[in-house]
């Protein structure tokens, strides 16, 4: 089971079990019934909004290593067996939500459709229709496809940034393949992030059930409006618990722009690294406030070193809008295009100060893992690009590949072989001997694993 997979709402079994999220008990209630007057319900706001939810089936051909015996051809015409690969059939369930009737677009997640061979919607009036990908970004695991633009129901979509904890919340998706499906509850926390589902976070919290099937899903206020699309599970346990994440409707609509238009994101470089401000760091810097993120790491020749940015210096804001912590500075840059202006107000040595970069185009060399050692043949590496895990990224990989039969899923952080650390590309090359064995230590979501590849 690949990364994406794990994250199809089954569990998020990659948080520790010490990992505990404040959470707001109370589940939703509707107001009382006061004598006559009709029942309060929510069907007149569901007729209206579930024709906008559908459902999303996809099949994938995946290539199956055979036992060494079949590869053998001598074998093969004593036996009479045909030389082909053998390959197997993948199925997936999830959801999707149709954000523009004209034009046919159906917001997704990524893990939804990732590498599926055939997407088939399948409308609340029982129609199926064959989808296009029209884009894909994996890093806030976001997909847009399209149907036929004929007798559709849109969502209105509805400015997330205004929502409140206590706001009571619809989900609707297609949990288990059961069809469309209902739950309500409220918002628990907003602005959720480091949890390491995603490379770019900033989810609500809900405790409204969200279950496996609703990715994709659409999260609905009382209005009907399209809030967020349903993403993730908490469940330590292996059921749902009541905490949910949704990605915001406006973080969503502007991946949507980019992959409508380009069909991917193309994110901007600003070039650099930062950490939360923990109580140690404040009192080392002698700060008078304790919000914002320290800049550790200013790559060479980047725009933040030509916008002066130094290690040490303290963030507070970026393009006005206040910075919390490192993961509010890197889902702000992370929605921002290469060329965009980025206005960061800093302290240095307790003075505040200004500057002003513009993002370029990301440098990531990548390299086939065959060339590192035999036992990588099928894997694309490169050097991660995720706050605060230095390594070597696992950008793709072969189904069918030794590297994918040993556990190695794409997402995979690299940090170390043969017990030597592995910062980048170079570091790995030179801890590893072609000739001889593979240790490798790796990094997936917050948890790490040691692997043996010979």
């Amino acid at each position: 089971m690949n990364k994406k997979s794990v994250k199809q709402l089954l569990l998020l079994s990659l948080l520790p079990a010490c990992f505990t999220l404040p959470t707001t008990a109370a589940k939703a209630a509707l107001p009382p019934y006061v004598a006559g007057q009709p029942l309060p319900s929510l069907a007149p706001m569901l007729e209206r909004s579930m024709p906008a939810v559908v459902n999303i089936s996809t099949s994938t051909q995946i290539e199956v290593r055979e036992n060494p015996l079949m590869q053998d051809p001598v074998f093969r015409h004593f036996f009479q067996i045909p030389n082909q690969p053998r390959r197997q059939q993948k199925n997936s369930l999830g959801s999707g939500v149709i954000i523009d009737s004209d034009q046919g677009l159906v917001l997704t997640n990524n893990h939804v459709i990732d590498k599926a061979d055939k997407i088939l919607v399948t409308l609340s009036d029982g129609r199926q229709l064959d989808a296009e990908l029209i884009g894909t970004d994996p890093e806030a695991d976001v997909a847009v496809i399209q149907i036929p633009a004929d007798n559709l129901t849109e969502l209105p979509i509805a400015d997330s940034s205004q929502l409140k904890v206590g706001d009571f919340v619809v989900a609707i998706g297609n949990p288990f393949g059961l069809g469309q499906t209902v739950t309500s509850g409220i918002i628990s926390a907003l602005g959720r992030s480091g949890l390491g589902i995603e490379g770019y976070e900033d989810f609500i919290q809900t405790d409204a059930s969200i279950n496996p099937g609703n990715s994709g899903g659409a999260l609905v206020n009382l209005r009907g409006e399209f809030i967020g699309m349903n993403t993730a599970i908490l469940a330590p346990s292996g059921g749902n618990v009541g905490i949910g994440f949704a990605i915001p409707s406006n973080m969503i609509m502007t991946l949507k722009e980019s992959l409508v238009k380009h069909g991917e994101v193309r994110r901007g470089l600003l070039g650099i690294t930062t950490q939360d401000l923990s109580p140690e760091l404040v009192k080392a810097f002698n700060l008078e406030h304790r919000r914002g993120a320290v800049i550790s790491r200013v790559e060479n020749n980047s725009p933040a070193a030509r916008a002066g940015l130094e290690p040490g210096d303290i963030v507070v804001s970026v393009n006005g809008k206040e910075v919390k912590n490192s993961y509010d500075i890197r889902n702000m840059v992370g929605l921002m295009q290469i060329g965009d202006k980025v206005n960061l107000e800093f302290f240095r040595n307790n003075e505040k100060k200004h500057a002003t970069a513009t993002l370029g185009k990301p440098q990531r060399p990548q390299l086939a893992g065959d060339k590192v050692h035999p036992a990588l043949q099928g894997t694309i590496l490169s050097v991660s690009q995720k706050d605060q895990v230095e390594g070597v990224l696992i950008e793709k990989i072969d189904t069918s590949s030794t590297a994918w039969r040993v556990g190695l899923r794409p997402g995979d952080v690299i940090v170390s072989a043969n017990r030597f650390r592995t910062r980048n590309l170079d570091d790995l090359t030179q801890a590893v001997s072609a000739q001889g064995g593979l240790m490798i230590n790796i990094q997936r979501g917050q948890e790490a694993y040691f692997l043996v590849l010979q």
